[in-house]
């Protein structure tokens, strides 16, 4: 691929970041049980999409041979969304969020074994970057500490999306990453109905609907679907790690919107993180 065919999915990929990068303020405001909120992000998500795929004409066609994958793709894409607004709620928008932001090394550890691609030796020393900078985003390293429980279920979702992505890549090329998304979306959605009826002050749900549609909208339909399309354009190690941007956009709406200034632990090992990201990024690319 030429730098000029390359520009526009690199600006593709850059827009998706900044739009998923909205669910750490979001997540972090939303104050509902994670179930009920990725729930009520499902079913917005479900409409906005569904309109959009109708308004496209888009074929819903998924072959009996693929709806395995994309039912495995949307059970993980789940865990990682609940696990993922679990991990802001104990801690912040930058913990959380550089916690799951392993995924990409995760997935440059993974794919050589899910897809068969070559391993590079760089990865484990990449992988050793990133533990260390986890490490020093825990203010303290006991299970007892919220910090600590939030970035090893950020890491557990982290490994949710990494699998996820690797599974839809090798059904990108034939499908629509929007059809794609509709359908793990739905899955999720129809998983997390019991969240429905929880016992909650449903007033309180009702005043936080357009924060919910929002995280629908925004995160949900248009990051994410971006995101997912960005594959037909790169491996997915690379879509990943070419994604280090999402961070840092989530920890300046975190700055702006919540006040929630980073200490000096949180930006020496969020940027470990960062760096082992783009070391491979331009590894990757190059």
């Amino acid at each position: 691929m030429t730098k000029k065919t390359t520009l526009g999915p690199i600006l593709e990929i850059n827009l998706a970041m900044l739009f998923i990068s909205t669910s750490g303020v979001l997540g972090r405001y939303i104050q509902l049980p994670p179930e009920l909120t990725i729930a009520l992000r499902g079913i917005f998500a479900a409409v906005f999409l569904g309109l959009f795929i109708l308004w496209r004409k888009s074929s819903w066609h998924i072959d009996t041979k693929d709806r395995k994958a994309i039912l495995i793709g949307g059970i993980l894409l789940g865990a990682h969304w609940v696990l993922y607004f679990y991990a802001l709620q104990l801690s912040n928008v930058a913990i959380g969020m550089l916690s799951i932001f392993t995924y990409p090394v995760i997935t440059s550890l993974l794919e050589p074994l899910v897809l068969k691609t070559k391993f590079h030796p760089i990865h484990i020393f990449l992988a050793i970057l990133v533990l260390f900078g986890l490490y020093l985003l825990a203010p303290e390293f006991s299970l007892e500490s919220d910090a600590t429980l939030a970035i090893i279920l950020g890491v557990i979702s982290a490994l949710c999306y990494a699998l996820r992505n690797l599974i839809m890549k090798t059904k990108v090329q034939k499908y629509e990453g929007t059809i794609l998304m509709w359908y793990q979306i739905m899955i999720v959605s129809v998983l997390l109905i019991p969240a429905l009826f929880m016992d909650v002050n449903w007033p309180s749900v009702q005043e936080q609907l357009p924060y919910l549609a929002l995280l629908g909208l925004l995160t949900t339909t248009i990051g994410h679907t971006l995101f997912l399309s960005s594959f037909k354009h790169f491996s997915v190690t690379t879509a990943s790690l070419m994604s280090s941007a999402q961070p840092i956009y989530g920890i300046i709406l975190g700055i702006f919107f919540l006040q929630e200034i980073p200490g000096i632990r949180t930006i020496i090992g969020g940027a470990l993180i960062l760096v082992s990201v783009v070391v491979e990024s331009r590894r990757a690319v190059k």
